[in-house]
């Protein structure tokens, strides 16, 4: 039994923007059975870009109904079914905020029809719903709307079927496979149904109670369920039959499941986290001053070393980064660990060096630019506290950032009544900074936006 669902929405953000409209089909797994379709009050302006794609105006859904009053319905109408969506995370995922606001944890098995169409129907260059529905030839009446998208995806979702019973002569069908794959017998499946749809960081035992694996997620339900019906690799189902408990932490924030997840692998050395443990294979660059005052940059593992500016997989990499570096800022290919000479170096003989490399440009002059370098590997300069989501509405995460280095992280509540620079002082649990942490925060602000940074 199916709920074939489409959304249309304010915008892009279930954590910020509204359901504006609500479609859903019910399908027995050969035809349509029942539908509600409703526009929704989403008690906020729509954009006019929206109501350029979705043709639903402010005026219309002034008298439509607010989520609350339909709430119940679309409980009804999907329980006890697998919800069916064409990227179904983005439509689950409202619906998941809009039931979270009225205090309702919304749960059910997902369906995505182009996950399906890709596996069943590949070798289209795009698998977008308007995109595969004109290849597959089924018509969308009202695209952009939720009614016609949810009908296109009903009659994509059939053909799903038929062509898995097609290729499937054992009659294992995929669009019928949600169940887990085999899990080891001392596993309390039940723990499963327990796991939270938030940010986190998660920890698989083995038989003996060992800590075999350690990872986060920003929705450890999926995650955890993905890891324990992996059948894509050997190493994957031997990781998944060794898995007899699971543990979890929920931290609210992503950039603390990512500090949090770093400092455990590091601490417990998981067997299954081999990746993250081989420090030693890894790469870096470093940063010195030589003898004549200039600034010199070089490549090298990371065993038995510290103070490295960033880390990366292999030498390959960093040798990039450098390379880039190095022409962007005008720096000397010896001094930045490029080109072995007791000469001048290449990129000087072809007028690309400004001969730091053999004292035709002072240290002053050569460390400036190199310093710019420098700072590229580097977080914002002072410091300042890092705020983003907590653990509950009435709550915030903290980093900690001082004098550019990470000092540690905390929580603290929003609604104490004595708030201020000092809360957030005495809430960090002070850490090391460990070799990948700059790294994880400077990459997470520059693809994330969090809640505030307050300087101090």
């Amino acid at each position: 039994m199916y709920a074939i669902v489409d959304i249309e929405t304010t915008g892009g953000s279930a954590r910020l923007e509204k359901i504006t409209e609500i479609a859903v089909i019910l399908h027995d797994g050969e035809k349509v059975t029942g539908e509600f379709v409703s526009l929704v009050n989403p008690e906020r302006n729509i954009p006019w870009f929206i109501t350029n794609i979705t043709g639903i105006t402010n005026e219309m859904v002034e008298d439509a109904p607010k989520f609350y009053e339909i709430a119940r319905t679309i409980i009804e109408l999907t329980e006890g079914r697998i919800f069916v969506a064409h990227n179904a995370k983005f439509d689950y995922s409202f619906l998941r905020e809009e039931f979270k606001a009225l205090g309702y944890n919304y749960r059910r098995k997902l369906l995505d029809t182009v996950a399906l169409s890709r596996k069943l129907f590949p070798g289209y260059s795009s698998y977008g719903l308007g995109n595969i529905c004109r290849e597959l030839g089924i018509q969308i009446n009202g695209r952009h709307r939720a009614a016609g998208d949810a009908l296109a995806t009903a009659r994509l979702f059939e053909m799903c079927l038929e062509a898995d019973k097609r290729l499937n002569k054992e009659g294992r069908c995929i669009t019928g496979n949600t169940r887990l794959a085999k899990l080891n017998p001392l596993l309390d499946v039940s723990k499963i149904d327990m796991l939270p749809e938030e940010p986190g960081v998660y920890y698989f035992h083995d038989e003996k109670g060992n800590i075999i694996y350690v990872g986060k997620s920003n929705n450890l339900y999926e995650r955890i369920s993905s890891h324990l019906s992996n059948n894509t690799s050997g190493r994957a189902m031997e990781m998944r039959d060794a898995v007899a408990d699971i543990s979890w932490e929920v931290t609210g924030s992503e950039l603390i499941a990512l500090i949090r997840e770093s400092y455990e692998i590091k601490s417990l050395k998981p067997l299954y986290n081999r990746a993250q443990r081989r420090q030693g294979s890894r790469w870096g660059i470093f940063l010195s001053t030589n003898d004549d005052g200039y600034l010199v940059f070089s490549l090298g593992t990371l065993k038995g070393r510290k103070n490295h500016l960033a880390i990366f997989p292999s030498k390959e990499n960093a040798r990039s980064k450098l390379e880039y570096l190095t022409e962007k800022y005008e720096l000397c290919q010896k001094l930045a660990g490029l080109y072995e000479t007791h000469g001048c170096c290449f990129h000087y003989q072809v007028g690309m060096c400004r001969g730091a490399c053999c004292g035709k440009e002072s240290p002053e002059s050569y460390n400036q630019r190199a310093l710019q370098a420098r700072d590229e590997f580097l977080m914002k300069a002072g410091s300042y506290f890092i705020i983003d989501r907590g653990r509950n509405d009435m709550e915030r995460s903290v980093v900690k950032i001082l004098n550019g280095r990470f000092e540690g992280y905390g929580y603290f509540d929003i609604d104490c009544a004595g708030f201020g620079l000092d809360a957030l002082h005495d809430c960090i649990k002070h850490a090391e900074e460990n070799s990948d942490i700059i790294s994880i925060i400077k990459s997470y602000l520059s693809h994330n936006r969090v809640e505030r940074i307050i300087e101090f």
